[in-house]
């Protein structure tokens, strides 16, 4: 059977369910991080780790399952995708303590990973020609666009007294329609790369400027994400709600992804990633100086801020270094999960620091909880402020390339 003759409306469709339920497990799970910590008496360094398994599970498979795509195929990977995904969730719901959340999130974010790896070439196959980019764009809206329902759904079942496991039973929703929609469908045929061998991927990985491109998708993703997950825990006494506020990030982040062509046609791909950069800054310290009604004016410019970075990091790989290939995005996209693990537990780990240190001077409470989150956010500061620097460097460098013959268009 073609790929023509598919059933690809069925097929893309899962996909984006399946990205749903990987929104669902980062909204959820980022607002049920305080009555986690309640229940098992755990510290904020200990959330951080358990929020560093989410991270580390993605990226792995999300890698493993880039490389094996051709010979493994999406349909295999995707089942792997549904039974890590159920074992996660359920293990986290039956969970005891702290040694089976860390368990738990891991399998949560293996199957995120796997449904990365499967789903982007799935959709590209599927929908070979013009319609490509309009698909795998359509597709990538329901990560911010999931993130904005589930952020809303834990709202709503936390201010109604529900408890953390009935959150999480939310998530295996759109676990269940996923599987359900990809039972007993043809997968569309994994077409393999001409030309390019995985020895010419890795060599081009090893240029400068892909590296550099690396180094910067580790700052751009913590910087995306570190305010995101940790939202419940920080702003928990800001006077305004957190959920509400991760709801508007995604909300403004998925609209300006719908209209991030006309915004890289402007500025160009690097100019897109310096002025998030700034913007980013911006609402981060805002978000570290403001309480109140001010929060929401702070998030609004740190989600237009963030909205472009993965999305332009991904584009500036296959832009600027095509002999990567797909592999090249998948690390990049893994390194980009990747280091979003490592600083969990250090952002836990500020936390804790700053509630010892304003509890030394007296403050209790709501008060010190406030002090301590914003504390916090002021180190969060460093990452889009060494991103300026970086990428006022790769403006000028991409300048000078951007006039050699032949050169990529910026």
């Amino acid at each position: 059977m073609t790929n023509a003759n598919v059933n690809r409306g069925a097929l893309f469709t899962g996909s984006c369910f399946a990205l749903i339920t990987t929104a669902f497990t980062f909204s959820i799970r980022a607002g049920i991080l305080p009555q986690l910590g309640a229940q098992f008496d755990l510290s904020a360094e200990q959330l951080g780790f358990i929020n560093l398994m989410f991270f580390l599970g993605f990226p792995i498979s999300m890698i493993i399952g880039g490389l094996v795509y051709h010979t493994f195929g999406p349909k295999r990977i995707m089942q792997v995708a549904f039974v890590t995904h159920t074992i996660g969730i359920l293990m986290t719901i039956f969970s005891g303590g702290y040694a089976s959340l860390l368990i738990s999130t891991l399998f949560i974010g293996f199957g995120n990973g796997c449904t990365e790896a499967a789903c982007n070439p799935l959709i590209a196959d599927a929908y070979a020609g013009r319609d490509m980019n309009k698909m795998l764009n359509r597709f990538h809206m329901w990560f911010p666009g999931g993130i904005v329902i589930g952020s809303l759904i834990s709202k709503f079942m936390t201010d109604m007294g529900y408890g953390w496991q009935a959150q999480m039973w939310v998530t295996m929703v759109p676990t269940v329609i996923y599987a359900v929609l990809f039972y007993g469908k043809t997968f569309v045929v994994a077409k393999e790369e001409i030309g390019v061998s995985l020895s010419q991927n890795f060599r081009a990985m090893l240029s400068p400027l892909f590296l550099f491109l690396f180094a910067c998708m580790a700052l751009t993703a913590i910087t995306e994400f570190g305010p995101n997950q940790w939202v419940s825990v920080i702003m928990s006494n800001s006077g305004a709600s957190p959920m509400l506020i991760l709801a508007l990030t995604s909300g403004l982040m998925a609209v300006g992804r719908f209209f991030a062509g006309p915004a890289v046609r402007a500025l160009g791909q690097t100019g897109v990633l310096l002025a998030s950069a700034i913007l980013a800054a911006i609402g981060i310290y805002m978000f570290s100086t403001v309480t109140g009604p001010l929060a929401y004016v702070a998030t609004v410019i740190f989600a237009l801020g963030v909205c472009y970075f993965w999305p332009v990091m991904i584009g500036s790989v296959a832009q600027r270094v095509p002999e990567s290939g797909a592999l090249g995005m998948s690390i990049v996209g893994g390194v980009g999960m990747f280091s979003t693990a490592i600083f969990q537990p250090l952002i836990g780990n500020w936390i804790d620091s700053a509630r010892a240190t304003k509890a030394a001077t007296g403050l209790t409470g709501g008060e010190l909880e406030l002090a301590a989150g914003q504390a916090t956010l002021v180190n969060m500061l460093t990452f889009p402020c060494i991103l300026i620097v970086l990428f006022i460097i790769l403006f000028i460098w991409q300048r000078k390339v951007a006039v050699a013959p032949g050169a990529a268009a910026h």
